[in-house]
């Protein structure tokens, strides 16, 4: 069977589907999973190993042989817990194929292949009987089906199924119980990932539609590391709620269901935000608990175990709503049987149970379906939006006509609040052709930008009215790119339309540069580590695959949103490779090779990537680093963008006296759009 993927075409602006060779499931799926992470996380495979043993010696002191069932296999690990802890028997089912096959190689490893049958399929297909998957029913359930929102990866329908089918009545269950917690909170910074806010023009308002600013959004979960968002960033409005448990030892329904918490408001505000995580007990007694509670609300934030498999969840309110404090509130919880969702009310108006939940959150301004959340937040950034602005201000004239090429650009209506003669946008999307006229209708602008959905290879002098392009405008931002470097889709379009420019037309930005930094990752260096050994048990063959990207992937840098996840700076920021937009696109490849000291110690994970628009002879807006690094190498980066990261395949122990260096060959390939990279690590 043939494997297709999609991957960022810059050349195009589009996503390709590329075939790839049959081993790609096995290589890239498992080596690019949370897997690897997992393996590491000591705090989680402590707990589960505590729990199973503790759920062992309650069925063996009953006198019955431990027969279990682990749904979700991954590794086999938690199996292999079972069976050492004295199971006598144990069913493993995971039905991803290449992980199925995985599992199988690490349990023989192991010598544990006598007690421990792998079971490649999905749990509710699994059948119970003498010419079945199990000969019968278990008494111990153990699981891992998990994701930051709890119920995402579908444990409740999974756990219905489990308990009607295949484990009997009264079963000890690993995790025993799961209760989610949430806490109402008002938020700046998490708000403007929600909702369009309004924006400073040349002393001029830009509102939004009013069918945004009313719209409840997109209902799924925004996932994020939130101990990277400290506590000054956002305000509590009620206390920590316990919202729900399930117990996982009884039979678990995925029906629909909501359930409430009421408080006083601990203070005035906006109520915005849900702030939510959720905690497991491994045994029935509550001793044996796995927490996802971000750091600070740890005594010793150091103390916090790191985890990016699962993370905490923020939910946006459907609407804004001012509490005044000790005004009583009701904060309800809403799940079907794969998400949650929230909403508040006055205390006393919440339905029963019985009643149906609430709606689920829907988009129907089209807005939330086209800007992802960080794009929300990107747009909101009154900074970053004045950058433009003054960039903006200082080449647009009122004989200007300009061209804006990026997607969902507010640009195009900078550039027409600031006087230009005549605007154009080319939108690759029905959609946010539709969302930049709600803009400009809601500010009296219609008409202001003529939105073409059009490609920059086909427009021409006739959709221009006979008029050449004075200005080009772009962020460059476009919805396709998953590296920094895709969005030079922009220099392209600016090649595509170069015979529609005058003689001497404005380019902006006028160039990009492609930027570097040698880091030391506080935890994300756990995706790609090797493990080696986890609990006692030998993972050699998972660690063989995560390694064994030794083809195209391994010489390619992978998106990562570096603010979530704190680095240490061991050499200077470089920029290593700048292309001219004021010049076509070259046809030869672009080279350049160099080497970075190592000047501060540590241990060096890999390497940074990120690039800057130099906007005119005075802006620059950076879509990596927003300011210097720190004497200690402390980075912050841009929360709006992802940066590339390259990941070295061992760690390189830094002295920082400077006499080791990392060497880099990058070259851009005109041809496809991308850049080829490779580094290496040497002293001198």
């Amino acid at each position: 069977m043939k494997t297709f993927c999609g991957r960022a075409n810059p050349t195009t602006g589009a996503l390709d589907w590329v075939e790839e060779s049959e081993e790609y499931d096995y290589h890239q799926e498992i080596a690019r999973s949370c897997y690897a992470d997992m393996l590491h996380d000591h705090d989680r495979n402590e707990k589960y190993y505590q729990g199973i043993r503790a759920a062992v010696s309650r069925v063996k002191a009953r006198g019955d042989k431990v027969i279990v069932l682990d749904i979700g296999t991954g590794t086999g690990l938690l199996s292999m817990m079972a069976v050492t802890a004295g199971a006598d028997y144990c069913y493993a089912v995971e039905v991803f194929k290449p992980m199925a096959d995985a599992a199988f190689r690490i349990v023989k490893k192991n010598g544990f292949s006598d007690k421990i049958k792998i079971i490649n399929k999905h749990s509710t297909e699994v059948t119970v009987g003498l010419d079945g998957d199990m000969q019968t029913r278990a008494n111990v359930l153990v699981t891992e089906l998990f994701d930051t929102e709890l119920i995402g990866e579908g444990a409740l329908p999974s756990y219905e199924h489990a308990h009607l089918n295949l484990v009997q009545e009264g079963c000890e269950a690993v995790p025993h119980r799961a209760t989610v917690y949430a806490q109402l909170v008002e938020s700046e910074q998490l708000w403007s990932w929600a909702q369009l806010q309004p924006m400073e023009v040349d002393g001029c308002k830009l509102l939004p539609p009013p069918a945004v600013s009313h719209c409840a959004g997109a209902h799924s979960v925004c996932d994020i590391q939130l101990s990277q968002v400290p506590p000054h960033r956002f305000t509590p409005l009620g206390p920590l709620c316990t919202m729900f448990s399930v117990d996982f030892s009884k039979p678990v329904s995925s029906a629909p269901q909501s359930h409430s918490s009421s408080f006083p408001a601990q203070s005035s505000g906006r109520a915005q935000v849900v702030l939510s995580w959720w905690d497991i007990d491994m045994d029935p007694s509550g001793s044996i608990v796995c927490s996802m509670a971000p750091s600070w609300t740890y005594p010793d934030p150091q103390s916090a175990p790191w985890r990016d498999h699962w993370m905490q969840s923020v939910y946006f309110l459907p609407v804004e709503r001012r509490v005044a404090e000790g005004e009583e509130l009701s904060l309800t919880v809403s799940h079907d049987d794969y998400s949650l969702w929230y909403s508040l009310q006055p205390d006393g108006q919440q339905g029963s149970l019985s009643e149906a939940p609430p709606c689920r959150p829907c988009c129907v301004c089209q807005a939330h379906l086209v800007w992802t959340r960080t794009r929300f937040g990107e747009l909101n950034d009154r900074q970053r939006t004045q950058s433009y602005v003054r960039a903006l201000r200082s080449v647009v004239k009122p004989d200007s006509v300009c061209v804006g090429v990026s997607d969902g650009s507010l640009l195009p209506v900078f550039a027409h609040m600031l006087g230009a003669k005549k605007v154009f946008s080319l939108e690759s999307s029905g959609m946010l052709k539709q969302v930049i006229e709600q803009v400009l209708n809601a500010n009296s602008m219609s008409g202001g930008v003529q939105i073409l959905g059009i490609r920059p290879d086909q427009l021409s002098s006739t959709d221009l009215a006979g008029e050449p392009i004075s200005v080009l405008i772009g962020e460059p931002y476009f919805s396709t790119s998953l590296l920094p470097w895709h969005s030079l889709y922009f220099w392209y379009c600016r090649t595509a339309l170069v015979r529609l420019l005058t003689p001497n037309a404005t380019i902006l930005p006028c160039s990009a540069t492609l930027c570097m930094v040698a880091v030391e990752f506080q935890d994300l260096w756990r995706i790609r580590a090797p493990c080696g050994t986890c609990e006692g048990f030998d993972v050699g063959p998972m660690d063989e695959m995560v390694q064994s990207l030794d083809f195209r992937e391994s010489h390619e840098a992978e998106p990562q949103p570096l603010w979530e996840y704190p680095c240490r700076a061991l050499t200077q920021p470089r920029a290593v490779m700048t292309f001219d937009f004021l010049q076509c696109v070259p046809e030869q490849p672009i080279r350049c090779q160099g080497s970075l000291p190592f000047t501060r110690r540590g241990r060096c994970h890999g390497v940074a990537l990120w690039m800057e628009y130099q906007l005119n002879d005075d802006i620059k807006v950076s879509m990596g680093l927003t300011r210097p690094v720190s004497e200690e190498g402390a980075c912050e980066w841009s929360l709006h963008r992802k940066q590339g990261v390259y990941f070295f395949r061992s760690p390189w122990e830094s002295s920082g006296d400077g006499r080791a260096s990392v060497s880099y060959s990058f070259t851009f390939e005109p041809s496809i759009g991308d850049i080829k990279m490779d580094f290496t690590v040497a002293s001198q």
